[in-house]
């Protein structure tokens, strides 16, 4: 099994920006898509971002294109999502996620990824 570790959350006023990192331990992600995701309070899990195994193709839900970018790198087995102009909105508990060995691509279904980390929480002040 893999374990994904989040970090980097924290509070930041409107328009700021935030870096946050996945970090993967007891197996490579390298063959694995990654995703994040992310919670606000009463509300269902959202997807955000997927990142294929290469880091060649990533996707985005429609409310962060252009405003959040994700990245990885396999030398270290970690998956970033840089987030810039944040806003009140997107104050919320992010995940990183990823699928089991071997399965590459992503896809924007919470239910097709296996491992999860614990999530950070981010603060957007207005």
């Amino acid at each position: 099994q893999v374990q994904l570790v989040e970090s980097g959350g924290g509070l930041v006023q409107t328009g700021g920006s935030l870096r946050l990192s996945c970090a993967a331990s007891r197996r490579t992600i390298s063959t694995s898509a990654m995703a994040w995701f992310r919670q606000a309070p009463g509300k269902e899990r959202q997807f955000v971002a997927g990142i294929n195994w290469s880091g060649s193709s990533t996707v985005y839900a429609d409310s962060f294109e252009g405003r959040f970018t994700i990245s990885r790198d396999n030398a270290k087995n970690t998956v970033d999502l840089e987030m810039n102009s944040l806003k009140a909105d997107d104050t919320a508990v992010y995940y990183c996620a990823t699928r089991n060995y071997g399965s590459g691509w992503y896809t924007r279904n919470l239910n097709d990824y296996d491992y999860w980390g614990q999530g950070t929480q981010v603060t957007v002040s207005s």
